[in-house]
């Protein structure tokens, strides 16, 4: 995966000690990030590093509804709550860890001290020296920088990055960084014998008429995309299954499957999977809520306390071409220039029950001076 320059950058800083302007550089990307673990991890550990125990509250909480059961969030929550003297709840997450990790070192130490200063007086002493920042969780490495490395160290960090890419691209290797949830239940969403013998139904109206072996083709692709977490390119095969004569079992094992799916952020949506406003517009009911990225400008913006719509002018970003226009609804108010082009990271959903006229629901939106000269 490529670095991301700006969560690299407040790393780098966070490593250095300098939370403050880490802190900053974050922040002020807020909405090209939302909905990233990544991104509110890092902040969540710059601001519990700094001191600003109410912001890192609030990122290790956004962090941890990105993904319920990862065990960095976690142990920042447990941190903060231990630093209030809610014991119960920071060893009812530092349990959690466990179950999780049970080789968790941080957990385990964290347990150990909340055992060894069980009384009142004993533990408010044990914070006062300062000792709890050993509990934090950690900031997350920023790599390495071509700048500082001499040729045979660049060779042999590529041949290091190569060599891991692959362990954790095969599981193999946790990615440290960027930890997913753990899809090794897929194999629960197999088709047994009886739904593979009997994959389709016969006679009724449906949009696809698929063969036997389309549909079963279809799932299997549906679930491996899926186990890659190639979740949008997942639910267009899932979509085509819902659509079509497929059997009832083999429509509710899709169903099942889609609320396992997981919304992207910018940092981490696959590009090579994106569909384009042309073939979406051309079989609408195929990508139902799949993320899609598009380029265009904002017009009839209108922000409200908790929500901002505009009309997106998708494919105007070089004012030279219109490809359509598509209504956009964010559920919280942001902050957006009509003048200047922008990227949004939306799902596609529709206007109205037969499912032709679409709109975006946005997850994020990216707009920066740098669209307007892609060639710099």
């Amino acid at each position: 995966m490529k670095t991301d320059p700006i969560l690299h950058k407040a790393a780098r800083l966070a490593k250095s000690g300098n939370y403050e302007e880490a802190i900053r550089t974050l922040e002020s990307e807020v909405n090209r990030y939302y909905g990233s673990f990544r991104y509110y991890y890092l902040l969540g550990a710059c601001c519990l590093h700094a001191g600003d125990f109410g912001g890192a509250l609030t990122y290790f909480r956004l962090a941890s509804k990105v993904k319920i059961r990862d065990p960095l969030a976690l142990l920042g929550l447990a941190a903060l709550y231990l630093r209030r003297g809610e014991t119960d709840r920071a060893v009812d997450f530092y349990l959690e860890v466990q179950d999780i990790d049970r080789k968790n070192k941080t957990a385990k130490k964290a347990l150990n001290v909340i055992r060894k200063h069980a009384g009142a007086e004993s533990f408010s002493a044990w914070l006062e020296s300062g000792r709890l920042s050993s509990l934090f969780p950690p900031i997350p490495s920023p790599g390495f920088s071509a700048r500082i490395l001499i040729i045979p160290a660049l060779v042999l960090t590529a041949v290091l990055l190569i060599v891991c890419g692959a362990l954790i691209r095969f599981r193999l290797l946790p990615n440290p960084f960027n930890p997913r949830g753990n899809r090794s239940g897929v194999a629960e969403f197999t088709l047994n014998r009886e739904e593979r013998n009997a994959p389709v139904e016969i006679g009724g109206s449906y949009r696809y008429i698929l063969t036997r072996d389309q549909v079963l083709a279809c799932y299997d692709k549906a679930l491996a995309l899926f186990t890659e977490y190639r979740d949008d390119a997942a639910k267009v095969n899932l979509n085509r299954i819902l659509e079509s004569n497929a059997s009832d079992s083999l429509k509710n094992r899709a169903r099942i499957l889609l609320t396992f799916t997981e919304a992207p952020g910018f940092d981490n949506f696959r590009r090579s999977d994106n569909v384009s406003y042309s073939d979406i517009i051309a079989d609408p009911a195929l990508y139902r809520d799949v993320h899609v990225v598009w380029r265009g400008m904002a017009t009839n913006v209108e922000t409200n306390g908790n929500s901002t719509t505009f009309d997106f002018l998708v494919g105007y970003d070089t004012r030279k071409t219109l490809e359509g226009i598509v209504p956009v609804v964010f559920d919280r108010a942001l902050s957006l220039s009509p003048e200047r082009p922008l990227e949004v990271l939306g799902r596609v959903s529709f206007l109205s029950s037969q499912g032709e006229a679409i709109r975006l629901e946005g997850v994020a939106i990216y707009q920066s001076g740098r669209l307007e000269n892609p060639g710099n």
